[in-house]
């Protein structure tokens, strides 16, 4: 399946970008890349999204990732033959899903280093492999919410 190349080649890319973060700065470091936008913000995440946390958390996401990540393998297996845009929504998930998991497994926390701010609004820092839960889940709904509708239209 050539769609797994994707998620190969992000799970690569979020994974070299955490190590240079890493290696590079020290932990709660943020250095400016625009000024009052867009800082690198090294931060550490034991939790889920958005800092949620309860005792033995990091074992709950770890088995529950590991769990997401196997379904994620068997549903793109199973929908070979549905369209490039369900397909690489999912493939963007699982990339998240498996580069959030190899930090959990390996260190027992995410890092988190991409940092927003409009104002006085800032947003979660998070990392590349949540930019691809995020953006395979908005491919998973447009394809559900729009493209299956026009699907069914057209079948009628």
């Amino acid at each position: 399946m050539r769609i797994l190349f994707v998620s190969a080649v992000l799970v690569f890319a979020d994974q070299i970008t955490k190590a240079m973060v890493r290696n590079t700065m020290s932990l709660y470091e943020s250095i400016p890349v625009i000024s009052d936008f867009f800082h690198i913000t090294y931060v550490t995440n034991d939790g889920m999204a958005f800092g949620i946390n309860f005792p033995f958390g990091i074992y709950v996401f770890t088995g529950i990732s590991i769990v997401f990540t196997g379904f994620l393998f068997w549903y793109l297996w199973t929908i070979q033959d549905h369209g490039l845009i369900i397909r690489t929504g999912i493939a963007l998930i699982l990339a998240g899903a498996i580069g959030n998991l190899i930090d959990r497994v390996f260190m027992g926390e995410v890092v988190d280093f991409l940092d927003f701010m409009v104002g006085n609004y800032h947003w979660y820092v998070f990392n590349i492999a949540d930019s691809c839960v995020t953006v395979g889940m908005g491919f998973v709904l447009v394809d559900s919410l729009i493209l299956e509708r026009k699907r069914i239209a057209q079948t009628n």
